[in-house]
């Protein structure tokens, strides 16, 4: 059963109460950290876009500047944050540290500054909920879809979420894309063969 656009933004309202309404989110942000560290041990890829958290998003900034720190000797590794392209309506990623300038976007999002762009071999996204089989549920805007319909080579997508967003009867609308892994606070939910 797929849910219509309609459905879609009445499900997403919900999601959100619900995922500000979690009363152990801090504890589950944690547990989602040690996860996401566990899953990015023995990667070879060296660059990683991801995402400046709102609305009681995960933030995976902590464990992506850890797992930064820990790069090969020679081989540095770098971690991305979008900046959105009004034009396409697609995300471009910049350079990202802590401590790097920042400056808000036109969504009132804060991005980097005046760093250099790359293309990230990793994606990591955020999931307000998600389905079987890698299908994810964003807030509607499409920029992440639309971005990765772009991107050549295509990166490894890894969705994040907490388990809370999962939903059974989810399937992909016409232009979603599918992710790569799913990982939450239990783990890695789903991954592709």
């Amino acid at each position: 059963m797929q849910h219509p656009a309609p459905d879609r933004a009445a499900l997403r309202q919900k999601l959100i109460a619900a995922r500000l309404a979690l009363t152990d989110r801090l504890e589950r942000a944690v547990q989602l950290q040690s996860a996401l560290r566990v899953f990015l041990v023995g990667r070879r890829e060296n660059t990683i876009g991801a995402y400046w958290p709102i609305k009681g998003e995960f933030d995976p900034l902590p464990a992506l500047y850890r797992w930064a720190e820990g790069g090969p000797e020679g081989a540095p590794r770098r971690i991305g944050l979008p900046v959105a392209n009004r034009e396409t309506g697609q995300l471009r990623f910049h350079v990202w540290f802590p401590g790097c300038p920042m400056e808000h976007d036109a969504y009132d999002i804060p991005k980097p500054k005046d760093t250099e762009e790359f293309a990230p071999q990793i994606l990591v996204v955020p999931c307000l909920g998600f389905g079987p089989g890698g299908v994810r549920l964003g807030y509607g805007g499409g920029f992440f879809d639309r971005t990765l319909a772009s991107l050549e080579p295509r990166p490894l997508i890894v969705g994040v979420g907490f388990a809370q967003g999962f939903l059974p009867l989810l399937r992909p609308g016409p232009l979603d894309t599918q992710l790569d892994a799913m990982l939450t606070e239990d783990g890695v939910m789903w991954q592709r063969p």
